[in-house]
């Protein structure tokens, strides 16, 4: 099999500190990798997701991308999103559209627009696919799984913008710190959770539990889920039209997603860093692309 070198970057999203945000893989010129082969890839490198850029099929995409978690890929996610524009850009990468500064990128949900400003990039947060309270089955047996009682979950709301997000609003950001989740009850769930915070330079913190490989993952920075949260809790009141969320502390990370409205919708962003860069010695499948 030859031995095909191609660009490779490991971004750190959410953070302007390398190793405080939440990572993700970037294979450029990611033509040739079979579906099975970028499946095989992302499992090796042992992070949440990992991305591969491509050559775009629609006229107004600067880029395409395909995003990977362990077993599945997704057909949009927040931090692979950001750190993929910042490898593109750090590449070289100049957007079709260079009068308005947005990048345009192509992947399973669609186009999302990407806008730079000052050291952030921000994202136009997706519809959701699916939006409305959880069945009073599922809120039971995500209490459960969180170690919560019923009456400690104050509202709750689907979350789905591509991951399948069923999201709960606890009272305060303690509770949702002292958060012990129960993999086996939580199995196959994607659970994001939310509540205010009254210090910290940020106004919420989040969490986010999602299925693994190896049993339940815990996300240290979710772009997805954030989007999604800010649709529905700007959108009930519960949050003002700018804030901070702040993601990871529960693993000594200290990710910050910036959300404001405009009047082209939600915008969910934070700085990105590059930790690691070079090349990754991945051929191209002998059966060729199967994208």
């Amino acid at each position: 099999m030859p031995n095909m070198s191609r660009r490779f970057s490991q971004v750190d999203v959410f953070t302007d500190t390398p190793l405080l945000g939440n990572p993700v893989a970037v294979v450029h010129d990611a033509e040739g990798l079979t579906t099975a082969r970028m499946h095989s890839f992302t499992d090796w490198t042992n992070l949440s997701e990992a991305t591969f850029l491509l050559r775009p099929t629609h006229p107004d995409a600067d880029y395409r991308v395909r995003i990977f978690c362990p077993g599945r890929e997704l057909p949009f996610a927040g931090h692979p999103t950001l750190g993929t524009c910042h490898a593109w850009l750090g590449a070289g990468g100049v957007p079709r559209a260079e009068g308005s500064g947005d990048v345009v990128q192509e992947c399973g949900a669609g186009l999302i627009r990407i806008r730079r400003q000052a050291d952030r990039l921000y994202f136009l947060a997706p519809p959701r696919l699916r939006s409305g309270p959880l069945a009073e089955d599922d809120v039971a047996r995500i209490a459960a799984g969180l170690g919560l009682r019923r009456e400690e979950i104050v509202d709750h709301q689907w979350c789905d913008n591509g991951p399948g997000w069923q999201a709960v609003l606890l009272e305060d950001a303690e509770r949702v710190l002292a958060i012990d989740p129960d993999p086996g009850l939580l199995a196959g769930l994607d659970v994001g959770v939310v509540g205010p915070r009254s210090s910290g330079g940020a106004d919420v913190e989040v969490r986010a539990f999602f299925p693994g490989n190896s049993g339940l993952t815990e996300d240290p920075v979710t772009g997805s889920l954030n989007a999604a949260l800010a649709q529905w809790l700007i959108g009930s009141g519960r949050l003002p039209e700018q804030y901070t969320a702040a993601q990871g502390t529960a693993m000594g990370r200290a990710g910050r997603v910036h959300v404001s409205v405009d009047a082209d919708g939600i915008w969910v962003g934070g700085a990105s860093v590059t930790v690691v860069s070079g090349d990754v010695a991945l051929p191209s499948s002998p059966e060729g692309d199967d994208a």
